[in-house]
């Protein structure tokens, strides 16, 4: 990340003139407070990306600091400096709102990534307040996106919305077709006509023909009264068709029929009506082998493919997440009446990593599941499902092969663990029960070992050097990240 504005909150001078040169060398334009009246004095003032305070403070300690920080700059995010004595002063601090903390002594690439995504996650709230002005116009609330994928997905929706063409939409299940189709209508000059939206798959073959084009009274048995179809409901607005493809083949000459003469019959009905609707339409199915395996009609196929969207699954647009979950959590606070206003960093983290199958209705309901289940203001891993967050008993188990030697073991076991705290030394330590001091040794010589076997120097590296890896955690790369 480029230069930010960091307030640094220390009552022992020194310590908090020195965080602030170190921060300043970074590239960081730098205030200092000496207590929390003064710091809030100056974060109004200052108007900081982020504040980085001590949590142990005497008279106005870090909780108060976070309480009046947030009627007063409620986007900002906090990171609390901390020692082993104050652990769980830190952890309701999480619970109230604080993005972040870091124990003490400092690890300074831990405070240099804190800071990156704390500044991360200030733009994102940023980004997520820009798009909502700009969707606003678009008529669609849950069209959020910051990727070239689907950038270009509301570039061709303001293109084409204001034509009278047809629309095909393509994609995954739960990518927001319905969605893309809304925001067309609602950007056309039918915006103020019906929309009206029908799932093909979702019918039973006896009732689609009757949901499709309607029916008279007496058309089958059951049928005890005239029920005017989907075309007449969307009559001067725009019909949105999803699971096109599972139309039976005999009704899609009929709707091929309605789509070029703009009338209709009822099922049962002598009398044609005219209906002025435009069609949009998606499928997850390959439509081109539908036609070649004869399910489904080529002209029909040209007459409803005039111009093409394709939404791409959410695995394959990893950056929109963050702005996705921001969304549905302010959405489902709203709804439930909850104070939970972010996610914590290392669930955001579990978040972008997950393969998603279900795509963005896969993640909706994940938000809305942490969201009921979160009693704090940030939302955690535990609130993530459990396979997601991976806390069933597969992920608790920790399986080794039998014959490693008992130093073999104990590397295993030490890695496994740095890696399942997300590399976080700190609380890696915490964990083992052991010394950051031990655990700095331990890995910089599991690093030495590696350099050696693969033939590299064997000099141990500090914990703060090394190769700077971005390759999976071993012990190759481990200290240095």
């Amino acid at each position: 990340m480029g230069s930010a504005r960091i307030l640094a909150v220390d009552d022992e001078r020194d310590t908090c003139e020195a965080l602030a040169e170190m921060l300043s060398s970074w590239g960081h334009k730098v205030e200092t407070a000496f207590d929390g009246h003064d710091a809030l004095r100056k974060a109004g003032e200052f108007r900081p990306d982020v504040v980085l305070s001590d949590l142990a403070m005497p008279e106005t300690d870090g909780l108060w600091l976070l309480r009046n920080l947030k009627e007063e700059l409620p986007d900002c995010p906090v990171v609390f400096l901390t020692g082993r004595g104050t652990i769980d002063a830190a952890v309701e601090a999480i619970r109230e709102g604080a993005y972040d903390f870091i124990v003490k002594p400092l690890d300074t690439a831990r405070l240099k990534v804190c800071i990156d995504r704390a500044l991360e996650k200030k733009e994102t709230m940023r980004e997520v307040q820009t798009l909502r002005r700009r969707l606003k116009q678009l008529g669609s609330s849950d069209l959020i996106a910051q990727s070239a994928g689907m950038r270009k997905v509301i570039e061709l929706v303001e293109k084409v919305a204001p034509s009278k063409a047809s629309v095909s939409i393509s994609g995954e299940s739960g990518t927001g077709k319905e969605v893309v189709a809304r925001a067309v209508h609602n950007l056309s000059l039918r915006r103020d006509k019906p929309f009206i939206a029908i799932n093909c798959a979702s019918i039973p073959a006896t009732l689609i023909e009757s949901e499709i084009f309607g029916h008279e009274r007496g058309a089958f048995t059951g049928a005890d009264q005239r029920r005017p179809g989907v075309f007449e409901l969307a009559h001067g607005g725009t019909l949105f068709l999803d699971e096109l493809g599972e139309i039976p083949v005999d009704l899609q000459a009929k709707l091929l029929r309605v789509l070029e003469e703009s009338r209709l019959r009822r099922l049962g009905g002598k009398v044609e009506l005219e209906v002025d609707v435009r069609v949009l339409c998606a499928t997850n199915r390959d439509l081109k082998q539908e036609i070649k395996n004869g399910r489904f009609r080529e002209d029909l196929y040209f007459r409803l493919n005039v111009f093409q969207i394709h939404l791409p699954p959410l695995r394959e647009r990893r950056e929109d997440v963050p702005i996705l979950v921001q969304h549905f959590v302010d959405k489902f606070r709203g709804d439930s009446a909850k104070r939970v206003s972010g996610v914590h960093p290392e669930a955001m983290e579990v978040l972008k990593n997950y393969e998603w199958p279900g795509n963005i209705r896969e993640l909706r309901n994940a938000v809305e599941r942490a969201v009921i289940l979160c009693d704090g203001e940030l939302i955690t891993r535990e609130h993530l499902p459990p396979d997601m967050a991976g806390k069933g008993p597969e992920r608790h188990t920790f399986r080794l092969p039998f014959g490693l030697s008992l130093d073999a073991v104990e590397r295993e076991y030490i890695l496994g663990s740095l890696q399942r705290n997300g590399n976080n030394k700190a609380r890696t330590a915490e964990v083992l029960g052991v010394s950051e001091k031990t655990l700095y040794n331990k890995l910089n010589r599991y690093a030495a070992e590696a350099r050696t076997q693969q033939g590299g120097p064997s000099r141990d590296s500090g914990p703060m050097g090394g190769q700077g890896s971005d390759g999976p955690l071993s012990a190759h790369n481990l200290v240095a990240r």
